[in-house]
């Protein structure tokens, strides 16, 4: 009798369960077409969105735990985990895993995504000159920008920590990150501008001028030194988020352990290399890591300067153009997808350092 009580409760339960999920996905999707449907003045349109985005996920999450709290304690501790990561989950998949399933069916198409090609858009990336250029550009970024971003990160972090004015030394050279890489891309225009035949306004030319040299079309036609120039933009604004993150690891190195090596007779140099490396080790990994992946999807700053021109492409201004410019969405599609290919690597390192270290 008391066990077809229970399950008389669970079955009621269950149909709760399932009447607040039919509720939610009613109300919210009438929501949404009243959105999309209704001809709302702008700044309404705007307000009802708001406050839908702000309490409709509170309802949402209310209504779904207060059903998870009426379960057994047993089946509450075994749901309520899903509750909360559930919907991030499907929202996540709904506008990431399943766009991306999407672009790789495309890349099999032709442009007019009607043509089923095969991997004939995957051959000709790597047989293409401009997509081969881009492949090619993407790998400088990679190496040079990455090594050059972290190197000088981990020296200023070093050399500020020894300093007397650490902190005006860090925030020089953290101030670039406040702003965005469009907004790098329009300073180091002006940096790097070049007027033939007359007066140069561009502050690199101007001192160049200034101490009797010719000036240079630092981004145009000086190839393919020109990707260098481009590449110190990325160095000068990711120098101080790689400084802050392994200053901060530095800090954590147990003073006693350096200490040690000091009385033992280790100098700075093989201090460095034998005992703060190693302790920073993860870290610098993480860091390393981070920076490849801003460099692997850099676009920002290659369009702003120079157009993608002048041999200067990267994958995703390639991209940009294949898919919007050119409508060909057979490339574009397969693009993006071998960018995606060239993350995935990068994030599975980076799950296996943290898994390391204990952070989940």
């Amino acid at each position: 009798m008391q066990a077809q009580t229970k399950q008389r409760q669970l079955q009621r339960l269950l149909g709760v369960s399932v009447l607040v999920l039919i509720a939610n996905v009613c109300v919210h999707g009438m929501i949404f077409f009243l959105l999309r449907d209704t001809a709302l003045p702008p700044i309404a349109n705007a307000i009802v969105a708001i406050a839908w985005g702000a309490l409709g996920i509170y309802a949402i999450y209310y209504s779904f735990n207060w059903v998870v709290e009426q379960y057994p304690d047993r089946w509450k501790r075994r749901i309520l985990p899903y509750v909360f990561v559930g919907p991030a989950v499907l929202l996540l998949g709904w506008l990431l895993f399943l766009p991306t399933v999407r672009t790789l069916y495309l890349s099999f198409f032709g442009p007019n995504s009607v043509d089923f090609v095969g991997l004939a858009n995957y051959a000709a990336i790597f047989t293409d000159r401009l997509l081969a250029t881009a492949l090619r550009n993407n790998l400088l970024w990679v190496f040079l920008g990455t090594t050059a971003c972290v190197a000088l990160g981990l020296l200023v972090a070093v050399l500020a920590d020894r300093s007397s004015f650490e902190k005006t030394a860090k925030a020089i050279v953290f101030m670039p990150m406040a702003i965005s890489f469009v907004a790098a891309g329009v300073i180091w225009k002006f940096i790097y501008y070049y007027q033939p035949d007359d007066t140069q306004i561009g502050l690199l030319n101007a001192i160049v001028t200034s101490l009797g040299g010719e000036p240079q079309a630092w981004t145009t036609l000086l190839q393919p030194w020109n990707n260098l120039f481009l590449i110190a933009i990325l160095i000068w604004m990711q120098t101080g988020f790689a400084m802050v993150i392994l200053s901060a690891a530095i800090k954590g190195i147990p003073e006693d352990i350096l200490e040690a090596g000091r009385i033992d007779g280790a100098g700075e140099v093989r201090i460095f290399f034998r005992i703060m490396l190693p302790c920073i080790a993860g870290t610098l990994l993480a860091v390393t890591t981070t920076i490849i992946v801003f460099t692997l999807k850099i676009f920002d700053v290659v369009m702003i300067m120079t157009g993608g021109q002048y041999d200067t492409e990267v994958v995703a201004t390639q991209f940009y153009r294949q898919l919007f410019m050119f409508q060909n969405t057979g490339y574009g599609s397969t693009l993006a997808i071998v960018l995606l290919l060239a993350v995935i690597p990068i994030i599975i390192i980076n799950l296996r350092q943290f898994k390391k270290q204990g952070e989940y």
